[in-house]
């Protein structure tokens, strides 16, 4: 659903992506809102007692914005030519959306994700916080090295996402950090670059072994680089997906679907040994676990497909054997099933006759009903009182 962002510099017609008439959710919130009035010098900090710098903020510089979630601020801010860093291939495909619905020529914003290298100087860094404090280190650690002295940098966030925690990340790594008062339940982190700050290296991708009771992937390596769901354990659910997964043999491509550490997909390659398996995930970072993950304990010999995108989309329909899926509940801090929705219609063009997608989720989320309203069956394959691993064949 588009809906109308007013800035000081101008109103933006905005909407999330893939747009969905149903969603009821806006493409910004106010820690976006409180940036660009900030970077102005309309509206910012009132009377802040942080002694943080008001606006207006010189842009005409290297202006690098982070965490744009659906392209708000990449869009609010084309005419000063920013760079965009993301780890979602939906923020970047929405960018592309929210450009061209503004009549901006896409050329504007350089799109990067957060496995590619950031600019070389960086006169504007922007940052929006994101959900974990593992992405931020990480990309605090990758940018440090391109900021100067005289960079300005501003973060913002909902008043639930800055921590004492936030604030110290950027201290340790950057150098001293203020926060502004709260507006709209909103904040600003104002930091001034110390270039001599001793930092220590950055702590990310990490590994780990798995345990015995991993099932079919007990003893595999498992890399997680920052932002990964659960980074440094296995959780529950993947745990009990990895203890049920279908025993199969011979020729067939198989997806894991939402790969994130791709340590599903690894364990199904390994135990079909002539099985071809595509990774996929709309997470930049996630794509880059499971293929560290793959790489492990597969080797370089065996092949496998690694992509980022929007679920099933761009996969031939009636290709696939098998999709192996733990669909998300939720996107950035909005709980829907839309994502799911999509993985499970898409799942079903992809599959050949015969196909079959297992689906493990929380069994309250009820995914049976959807399941058996796309496919015309659904059973239970496994059960525990909190997960429920269901199987549905395209007929």
């Amino acid at each position: 659903m588009t809906n109308r962002l007013t800035t000081p510099t101008g109103e933006f017609d905005l909407a999330r992506f893939p747009e969905d008439p149903r969603d009821p959710f806006r493409a910004w919130d106010a820690a976006d809102e409180y940036l660009l009035r900030h970077l102005r010098g309309s509206g910012g900090a009132p009377a802040d007692p942080s002694g943080a710098v008001a606006g207006p903020v010189d842009l005409s510089g290297a202006v690098v914005v982070v965490g744009d979630r659906w392209g708000a601020l990449a869009t609010a801010l084309a005419d000063h030519r920013p760079v965009q860093v993301t780890d979602s291939f939906l923020a970047q495909e929405a960018t592309r959306a929210n450009l061209k619905r503004n009549g901006i020529d896409a050329d504007a914003v350089r799109l990067l994700s957060t496995r590619d290298t950031p600019p070389d100087r960086i006169d504007v860094l922007l940052v929006r916080v994101p959900k974990g404090l593992a992405l931020l280190e990480d990309q605090l650690h990758r940018l440090a090295p391109h900021v100067h002295a005289g960079t300005v940098v501003v973060g913002t966030g909902m008043v639930t996402e800055i921590h004492t925690s936030t604030l110290r990340l950027f201290e340790r790594i950057l150098g001293p950090t203020r926060t502004s008062l709260a507006v709209k339940k909103a904040r600003l982190i104002f930091c001034s670059p110390d270039p001599g700050l001793a930092r220590t290296p950055n702590p990310w991708p990490r590994s780990y072994t798995l345990p015995a009771d991993a099932g079919a992937a007990a003893g595999l390596t498992v890399t997680n680089h920052a932002g990964v769901f659960c980074a440094d354990r296995l959780d529950i659910g993947t745990g009990f997906f990895l203890r049920n997964l279908p025993r199969r043999r011979g020729p067939e491509r198989v997806v894991d679907l939402g790969c994130g550490n791709g340590v599903v997909g690894t364990a199904a390659a390994l135990a079909n040994g002539e099985a071809e398996v595509l990774f996929i995930d709309e997470s930049h970072q996630a794509v880059a676990s499971a293929e560290a993950t793959f790489r492990a304990n597969a080797g370089e010999r065996r092949t496998a497909e690694f992509r980022v995108g929007d679920g099933m989309a761009g996969v031939p329909a009636g290709t696939v054997d098998l999709v192996l899926n733990n669909p998300p509940f939720h996107t950035h801090r909005a709980t829907t099933d839309a994502t799911a929705w999509r993985m499970f219609t898409g799942s079903r063009a992809a599959l050949r006759r015969g196909g079959e997608l297992w689906v493990i989720g929380n069994r309250h989320l009820g995914y049976h009903v959807k399941l058996r309203r796309i496919f015309g069956n659904c059973e239970v394959v496994a059960s525990d009182p909190k997960f429920v691993i269901l199987r549905a064949v395209k007929n």
